[in-house]
């Protein structure tokens, strides 16, 4: 992917809910879908602190919440938007709001804790504009937008002070976050995941629109699929749907499918299902093309990215 643009096509698929995911602890991997997730906080709190254990699940979600997230004790993946990393040993990733994001603890297999922070979209908004103090702050929530990864001492320091958060009542949590956000924000310690910040620019008719075409896409991605079907779906011609598409999310729809069934693939290779089961599995009608494919689109052919995950 090299689109900001396409990663929000993507982004808005929210016809599935994640609403009882942390509760149950569930997730169907064979199929990757991003989800809005809902945000459920006691009345009497603006913000959440949790630890969710989802080393299994391939939760790529989105929500409008600002996010901190602190996990220890293993290396993983760090995937914010469009930045792909790994970290090592511990992370500590400041989240902007409707970004989309993989769990930090997916396919963790050694013990390890997690905790995350979430405030609501309006946290201080209107204190932040008019009192000097939060300054700091208000910048370091608008340049969450790029997303923001901090240094180890900075990890170190913060981590633990995270971890405490959940002893303490809720003015406590408030002060103490109030601290962290305050140190963060003047800290020199941290990298930017993203040259631009990562900003919705669709209104809502072209949303729903996109979303339509989506969810036709995730039923039918493992079968082909004309232009003519996609087209009808929008009440377009196929000459008006492929301007309409390419204008909206700056590839064209074939570029588009393509970009979603190798992410299926992908999960399913990190499922240890073989290549040629995979090609098939998700639409591609041979296996020259899949890995002619795959190997745009990633930098590697199928093979190659499966034994760097099964061979660690």
């Amino acid at each position: 992917m090299n689109s900001i643009d396409f990663m929000w096509i993507i982004m808005w698929m929210i016809y599935e809910k994640c609403a009882n995911l942390i509760e149950v602890g569930f997730w169907n991997t064979a199929k990757m879908k991003i989800v809005l997730e809902e945000f459920t906080i006691d009345s009497e709190s603006s913000f959440r602190v949790f630890r969710p254990r989802l080393s299994q699940i391939f939760y790529w979600h989105f929500h409008p919440e600002f996010e901190l997230v602190f996990i220890e004790g293993t290396d993983g993946t760090r995937h914010v938007g469009e930045h792909i990393s790994r970290f090592v040993d511990s992370d500590l990733v400041f989240i902007g709001s409707n970004i989309p994001h993989l769990n930090f603890d997916y396919l963790v297999k050694k013990d390890y804790e997690k905790v995350v922070l979430q405030v609501r979209q309006d946290f201080l908004q209107n204190a932040m504009l008019e009192t000097p103090e939060l300054a700091a702050i208000q910048q370091l929530f608008q340049r969450s937008q790029y997303g923001i990864a901090f240094g180890e001492k900075t990890k170190k320091m913060i981590g633990e002070r995270i971890k405490q958060l959940e002893g303490l009542s809720y003015f406590g949590q408030f002060l103490e976050i109030l601290s962290i956000f305050q140190l963060l924000a003047t800290t020199q310690d941290y990298v930017l995941l993203h040259e631009q910040p990562v900003e919705n620019q669709y209104n809502k008719k072209d949303q729903e629109r996109i979303k339509r075409l989506y969810q036709f896409i995730d039923e039918n991605y493992q079968r082909k699929i004309d232009l003519q079907e996609v087209a009808d779906l929008s009440n377009l011609s196929e000459a008006a749907f492929c301007r309409y598409f390419k204008k909206m999310t700056k590839v064209t729809f074939t570029e588009f499918l393509n970009h979603y069934r190798v992410n299926q693939a992908k999960n399913l290779l990190l499922l240890d299902k073989n290549v040629t089961e995979t090609c098939f599995d998700c639409g591609f009608e041979s296996m020259s093309y899949f890995n002619r494919t795959f190997k745009k689109l990633t930098g590697e052919n199928p093979l190659a990215f499966k034994k760097r995950y099964f061979t660690k």
